[in-house]
């Protein structure tokens, strides 16, 4: 490690303090948790959002997955600048920054009256979550022991995992509460149950946002007391201040040889020419290109996706609201133990190890689920060509009774029956599913504001210049509505949709203990000192770009391809991964920093 090398006698780390470090690995859990809740919040939220706000806001399937990939995108935005804005103003007042616009991004989001500022909230919580998954290991990493290190890394993992498991304990709250107002208005009206179910459903999606306030207030306020890193503090000549901070992190014995070692040069020379490596050489460009192919690969498994759409994924699967609510929580509470279990791993078995038993048994569970998908989809009916003459004008407006439910499928039986719909105006297209056991559901209504939506200023003014790569609102204006696909056929059994969260759950406790724990480890640990604070940023941005991608287009791709056209392609991408473990990755475990950077050389 920076401070302490891996000769220091072992006694020396019996002598350090105690309930500093403790207390800094609560911060650096805190931080997890922050981030937990980041992916987390939306998947409870999400249904009453999508309930409410494609009616009252006219959002479309896109926008939606904007609004659940907009943490992802605003981690892109922050994990950019993430280097450079932690070595101008420290770690400690990164992590400052971070929790303060966490904490101001929770009433932007519950007190939106629109797509604009709901999807500004959900940029504000991830720029604050980007600055978190960058800073907060990087901080670890330079306060704490080669010993201690794995264990930083697990907590903030453990902590993150608590955190969805916190979104998901409130989403089942809500869930309960939406269900039992269900009961309670089903003697009335269909006009008046779907007015107060809507409030109902308004009002829990708020409320959802509303719960995040507090941990951000704890962090936020928490940090405050925590030093700044003795790295930063050291380059930048402070070094009273740093002895300072390293008395409260080491032994008295140990904190002059540790301020000595930080003032060393952080490159020695390769040659005898006493210069130094060039930035293109392979001591830091194959570190820099493993941890971006390993931080790239936990993403393109679809684990934020997988948690952010659970309770939607678990529903198409056959689980009926808070059913899936409650199977969400079992997944994020697996994923809290495994944690722990990899809490117990990670400095015993290694890295490379557990990322390949990780990544091999994620191959296994997305293909099962993937498998489980191709049956329940395989004997659906396209009635496309029945609603397409439905169509009058530009708009499609089509009452379903239990009547048009069975004309539309005369296979169906007294089962629930479930349709999804893909069309388009030109180039822009929506998707549309319904449930016949869904009182909301009683109209399929398809009009034009529901699936075109004009420039931003920035995409006319790239238009103008005829470089803008979207659909061309004026040429949507006058467009058909075309049916693309309309696909009905029975809800799921439950059983079917607990085998699809039982494969679910194997795949997020393989996770756990693999990926989970040692992207962290991978972020911090193989990138060299003169590099690390920008190539983090630079790994983390890769990792929160594919993330946002997979999130954004999931709505969509489901909604035409299906279910199993995602899973197949998560279980391809986790393939590959399990390769760039087995064969490239190196052993981390046990070594110091300046080891492994040794080893590149």
């Amino acid at each position: 490690m920076n401070q302490v090398s891996a000769a220091t006698p072992m006694h020396a780390h019996a002598d350090a303090p105690r309930w500093p470090v403790r207390y800094l690995l609560f911060i650096g859990g805190m931080g997890g948790l922050l981030y937990g809740i980041d992916i987390g919040i939306i998947a409870g939220a999400l249904p009453y959002l999508e309930a409410t706000a494609t009616a009252s806001w006219h959002l479309t399937s896109q926008q939606l997955g904007f609004v659940v990939a907009a943490v992802l995108l605003g981690s892109v935005l922050s994990s950019l600048f993430a280097g450079m804005v932690a070595d101008l103003i420290g770690r400690r007042g990164a992590m400052l920054l971070a929790g303060v616009l966490f904490t101001a991004s929770i009433p932007v989001m519950a007190l939106s009256n629109g797509y604009a500022a709901l999807l500004m909230g959900r940029l504000l919580q991830g720029i604050s979550g980007g600055l978190i998954g960058v800073v907060v290991p990087l901080y670890l990493a330079e306060v704490l022991s080669p010993e201690r290190r794995g264990r930083g890394a697990a907590m903030f993992q453990l902590l993150l995992t608590i955190g969805l498991v916190l979104a998901a304990l409130i989403g089942l709250y809500h869930a309960h509460a939406v269900d039992a107002a269900t009961e309670a208005v089903r003697h009335l009206p269909a006009a008046e149950q779907q007015h107060l179910l809507f409030a109902v459903k308004d009002h829990a999606w708020r409320t959802i946002f509303w719960s995040c306030l507090l941990p951000g207030l704890v962090f936020t306020a928490g940090v405050m007391l925590i030093s700044e890193s003795p790295r930063w503090l050291v380059r930048r000549g402070r070094i009273d201040t740093a002895r300072a901070a390293l008395q409260r992190t080491v032994a008295a014995s140990e904190v002059e040889p540790t301020l000595q070692r930080m003032q060393a040069p952080d490159d020695v020379p390769s040659h005898a020419g006493g210069k130094r490596d060039p930035l293109l050489s392979r001591r830091y460009v194959w570190p820099f290109v493993l941890a971006c192919l390993v931080l790239a690969f936990t993403q393109a498994t679809g684990i934020n996706s997988v948690l952010a759409y659970a309770v939607n994924i678990l529903n198409q699967a056959g689980l009926p609201g808070s059913v899936a609510n409650g199977a969400d929580v079992a997944i994020k509470l697996l994923n809290a133990v495994m944690t722990v279990v990899a809490l117990v791993l990670v400095d015993r078995k290694g890295r490379k190890f557990l990322l390949m038993l990780g990544s091999g048994g994620i191959t296994v569970a997305l293909l099962a689920a993937a498998l489980l998908f191709v049956k329940s989809e395989h004997g659906r009916l396209d009635v496309h060509a029945q609603l397409q003459q439905q169509v009058a004008g530009s708009t499609l407006s089509l009452p379903l009774d239990a009547a048009q439910w069975q004309r539309l499928d005369r296979n169906a039986g007294e089962a629930a029956q479930q349709l999804t719909v893909s069309y388009a105006y030109g180039g822009f297209s929506n998707v549309r599913a319904l449930r016949s056991d869904n009182p909301i559901d009683a109209t399929l209504e398809i009009r034009r504001e529901d699936a075109v939506s004009a420039d931003s200023v920035i995409g006319a003014f790239f238009r103008r210049l005829h470089l803008n790569p979207f659909p061309d609102p004026d040429h949507a204006a006058q467009a058909p509505l075309v049916i693309e696909r309309a696909m009905i056929g029975p809800v799921p059994s439950p059983t079917h949709g607990w085998l699809v969260a039982g494969c679910i759950l194997l795949f997020v406790a393989f996770f756990a203990v693999g990926p989970g724990v040692c992207v962290w480890l991978a972020l911090s640990e193989l990138m060299p000192t003169r590099i690390r604070s920008n190539g983090m940023s630079i790994a983390l941005l890769i990792n929160q770009f594919v993330s946002t991608v997979i999130a954004a287009i999931f709505l969509p791709t489901v909604g035409h391809h299906g279910y199993a056209s995602m899973f197949f392609f998560w279980a391809g991408c986790t393939l590959l991964y399990f390769l760039i473990a087995a064969f490239w990755l190196p052993e981390t475990k046990g070594k110091s920093l300046e080891q492994i950077e040794a080893n590149f050389r």
